[in-house]
Parts: C-alpha cells; structure tokens; sequence
C-alpha cells in the first residue's frame, strides 16, 4: 500500500520548550490513524504540522503530505452570516461546486438543509456539515482535532458510524486526535500514542467483526493502550457493571 504521509525525525518547539521530539511515522492511503497521549503530548501539534498550521512553532524534520488536505476541529466553525450549502462550498471552484456540496450534505444525511442558517443547526448537525465541507474536494488526507469532543454520547456514536462509513466511501488517509481509548479503537486501523513528544507506541488495531472474539480483542487493546498512558484498567466486571 502505497503512502499518503511520511514523517521523519519531525521537531517542534515554542520558544525553549520542545514539544514533539523527533517524530518518525508512515500513514498509508486510505489509512485511518487515531492518535492519543496526555494533556500536553503534542497530538494537536503534530495534527497542526500536517495542516500547515503551525507558523508560531520552531523545528526542524520531514512532514510530507499529499496536496489536497482538509482539517475537522472539535468547532464547526461555520461562517454564522452564511448558509450552510455556501460553507460546504467555501473556497471550491468549478461549475459543479454547489452540486456537489448538495451531494456531500446528502452524505452527511442533511439534504435539504441546504438554506438554513449554522444557528438553526444542533451541535451535531453542524459538525455534520463540517465534515461534509472537509469531504467536498475530495481530501487524499482528513485531519480531524477531536471533532466529537463537545457532542453528546449519543450523538458521539452516531457520528462515529457516519465518520467510519464516510472514511470506507472517500478513503482519505486520516488522522484522528482523540482523549477518547474506545474511540480510538473503534474507528482506528492503528491506534498511535504520544508520551512527551515522542511515541510511545504503535498498535494495530484488527478487531473482529463481531462475537466474542471482538469483545476480548476490545478488552485487551483498551487495557493496553490505557497503559500507556498511565492509566490502570478498571476490573473487566466493573466494566460490565457487574
């Protein structure tokens, strides 16, 4: 499988403070990467690196990206003096523009919302045109700075499947940044963790489609995974509510 992004010995710093600390990662195309570490680990750094978007870092390395990249925040971050069909189509040129803004809300499940204004919209209808604004020119890369962070639990789930159905359909490489385990493994091929500005470690994901396989799989990364980030595993029958 050929690669969307390589990044070798990547540095950043703000003044004296090193923040990611010689970075070494491949995502494959079509690859989708959840990325998680403590408060302060460089996750949203690294995210910024790969957009572009860190003009007040210092730092040396390699971040190579493909030419068409699109960012989801955990705001929409939609023009509030426009309607949402013209924030899908914000910056697009192109006769065919605006249709396929409309075939992007409709993947989003809110065609017919072309004319509301983002204020008319719930927190997680908006993000739902965010992301359809990120798909619209058709990304070889999606980064995605805890897009879900601020929805409810519900509403959490339901964009997971939509963001996993979307990922299968555009097949962008992606890069989540997540506080959240079992997202991480529920929506991940990998699942990478930052410590400090470095990684700590690099797990494929693999879960099985259903049964108890999946069940133990689960169990086993989450208790992984919450090791590296220095956090003990509940007792399996406290997760169950036994």
């Amino acid at each position: 499988m050929s690669t969307a992004v390589r990044i070798r010995r990547l540095e950043r710093r703000f003044t004296a403070k090193p923040v990611l600390r010689g970075i070494d990662l491949d995502i494959a195309k079509g690859e989708f990467i959840a990325l998680l570490g403590r408060s302060g680990s460089g996750k949203s750094t690294l995210l910024r690196a790969l957009a572009g978007l860190d003009h007040d870092a210092i730092g040396t390395g390699l971040a190579q990206v493909p030419q068409r990249v699109s960012v989801v925040f955990q705001d929409a971050r939609l023009l509030p003096w426009r309607r949402v069909l013209d924030n899908i189509v914000l910056g697009q040129s192109g006769a065919d523009a605006r249709v396929r803004g409309q075939r992007a809300l409709a993947e989003v499940e809110l065609a017919g919302r072309e004319n509301s204004w983002p204020y008319e919209l719930s927190g997680g209808e908006q993000q739902r045109v965010a992301l359809a604004r990120s798909l619209v020119s058709e990304p070889e890369l999606l980064l995605a700075d805890e897009p879900f962070g601020a929805l409810d639990a519900l509403t959490r789930i339901r964009m997971h499947v939509l963001l996993k159905r979307l990922s299968a359909i555009h097949q962008p490489a992606v890069l989540l940044v997540t506080h959240d385990v079992d997202e991480a493994i529920e929506l991940a091929d990998r699942v990478v963790v930052l410590d400090q500005g470095r990684i700590a470690a690099d797990i494929t994901v693999a879960l099985p489609e259903q049964g108890n396989a999946r069940t133990s799989r689960f169990a086993a990364l989450r208790t992984e995974l919450l090791g590296h980030l220095g956090v003990e595993a509940e007792p399996a029958s406290l997760a169950a509510g036994v």
